[in-house]
């Protein structure tokens, strides 16, 4: 079955006068997964996303906005908490993104479109909640990707350093940190948005590459820190208790986040239904593996009391082992490498989120407009490139970067809750990928991640619920008036939400199926 796609608003009242369902009735509206599908498929009849991710560069996508500068200063923050058990911290914390990342591979199998969390929350909850799940996306991907910009300065610097040369605070640092503008950080996220803007194939490709180099940095320290392992550091193992676990669990949770970054790319994946849930699945044990790894080196190599005040342990760990100072020019070229391969991935999902939104209505067309030369949203990548670059070089983030974590863990809940919904509405849907264990496991992902939200500050949440008032205002100020599915009379969306197949057979996915 062919299903139209919508390109514009139905005259659903007599003469064409457009006929919208009151307040209510469009907030709990939800978009048909076949819609959202076809449209994606035929984008209005103009051009759409190429089609030329596997496995391997869906993998790598979710891998390098999730492994980054967080091992690099989270672990040494972490230790004293737990003591020698930081590994198993690091094992709970990733059993609890697990948790989260099953049900975002059921969702991706089933609706590979573009628009990750949000349409998968617009499938199930309707447009109130898909707003308020899209909101929270644009505070995650755009703030937290301009927070890790900013540290690209300090990196910049260590490795100067080694040449006997440093940036000054004025040119290195955003205002309010001893700066005036950070420049190594605009400069990061300006060659991001051009590599974003000239192709998806590629920014892929030097994502992966870049992905290999810093595995490789995290597993040379591995390497490293064992020729001095001594197993005597880890006892007593549990020194704080199983609370220290569990507080260590909680703060090294958000080392983890970023793995539904390949979930952003189903529109661009040869065979999505397939290859979106292996690739999160495999990117959630490339980093819970090497994370858990780091942490046995590191204890294995010092006692936990060392930790304690200690900045950069990593980087000590290996100038102590070794005696060759340059061992930190190595740490510091990872560490803008892995900022950069954050950066590069955090954007491009940001900018596939925005065209999904676009695409329904909710902001303004521009985000969705498709170069037929590139394949890639141009115009959109180059407002979102532009708004993430000044933010890191003039806005001293503070409490705004640690909200991107509530916007995150909201998210992660809605699509627990969405695999829950689905499975009781809409059995007869094709799965590629089942969650296990279910409900349990979506009913458990849901509550770690209203756990983790209820022990977060005050502050945070005060500036959550600031970014939420401003998102109601975006909504009833450009949303609500131009909502493509709100604008479909009854019968149109009767039928669109009556019982079909969700998906259609490309011919990039038959011939990827072909054997």
């Amino acid at each position: 079955m062919t299903v139209p796609t919508l390109t514009g608003p139905a005259t659903g009242a007599p003469g064409g006068t457009p006929s919208r369902p009151a307040l209510g009735a469009q907030l709990l509206r939800r978009k048909p997964i076949a819609q959202m599908v076809s449209e994606a498929e035929n984008n209005a009849g103009g051009p759409r996303l190429v089609r030329s991710f596997g496995v391997l560069q869906l993998t790598m996508i979710s891998v390098g906005a999730t492994l980054g500068t967080g091992i690099l200063v989270i672990l040494g923050e972490s230790v004293p908490l737990a003591g020698p058990a930081i590994w198993i911290s690091f094992a709970i914390a990733g059993l609890a993104a697990l948790l989260s990342a099953v049900s975002y591979a059921e969702m991706a199998g089933m609706v590979p479109v573009a628009g990750s969390s949000y349409s998968y929350t617009y499938a199930t909850m309707g447009e109130g909640m898909a707003w308020i799940c899209g909101w929270c996306l644009v505070l995650e991907y755009a703030v937290s990707v301009a927070a890790v910009a900013v540290g690209a300065g300090q990196y910049v610097n260590e490795t100067l350093a080694v040449f006997g040369s440093v940036l000054p605070d004025a040119v290195s640092q955003p205002p309010g940190d001893g700066g005036l503008v950070n420049i190594p950080a605009m400069v990061i996220v300006v060659l991001a948005t051009i590599l974003l803007v000239r192709g998806a194939k590629e920014s892929a490709w030097i994502n992966t590459s870049i992905v290999v180099v810093k595995v490789g940095i995290l597993l040379f320290f591995c390497a490293v820190a064992f020729t001095a392992f001594n197993a005597g550091n880890f006892e007593p193992l549990l020194p704080m208790g199983a609370a220290g676990v569990s507080a260590a669990a909680s703060r090294v949770f958000f080392s983890y986040i970023g793995f539904d970054a390949a979930s952003t790319a189903g529109e661009e994946a040869r065979n999505p239904k397939r290859d979106l849930p292996r690739a999160i699945m495999l990117s959630m044990l490339i980093v819970t593996t090497i994370y858990v790894l780091v942490a046995v080196a590191a204890i294995g190599a010092r006692p936990w009391g060392w930790f304690d005040g200690t900045e950069a342990a990593l980087v000590k760990i290996l100038e102590e082992t070794t005696g060759q100072p340059w061992i930190a020019l190595v740490f510091a070229v990872g560490a803008v490498l892995a900022i950069a391969s954050i950066v590069l991935t955090v954007l491009y999902g940001q900018t596939r989120i925005l065209m999904s939104m676009s695409r329904d209505g909710l902001i303004p067309s521009i985000f969705g407009r498709v170069s037929r030369r590139t394949g890639t949203p141009v115009a959109g990548t180059l407002l979102v490139g532009t708004a993430v670059a000044l933010t890191a070089g003039l806005v001293p983030l503070g409490a705004l970067a640690d909200a991107t974590s509530i916007g995150t863990l909201f998210a992660f809940a809605l699509v627990n809750v969405a695999v829950i919904y689905l499975r009781r509405t809409r059995p007869e849907l094709e799965r590629t990928f089942r969650v296990p264990l279910f409900p349990l496991t979506p009913i458990l992902g849901a509550a770690m991640c209203a756990y983790l939200m209820a022990n977060l500050g005050a502050d945070t949440w005060v500036v959550f619920a600031v970014w939420m008032l401003v998102g109601v205002a975006a909504y009833f100020g450009y949303g609500r008036r131009n909502s493509r599915v709100a604008a479909m009379s009854n019968e149109e969306y009767r039928e669109l939400s009556g019982p079909q197949r969700p998906t259609q057979q490309t011919p990039e996915t038959t011939k990827a199926e072909t054997p």
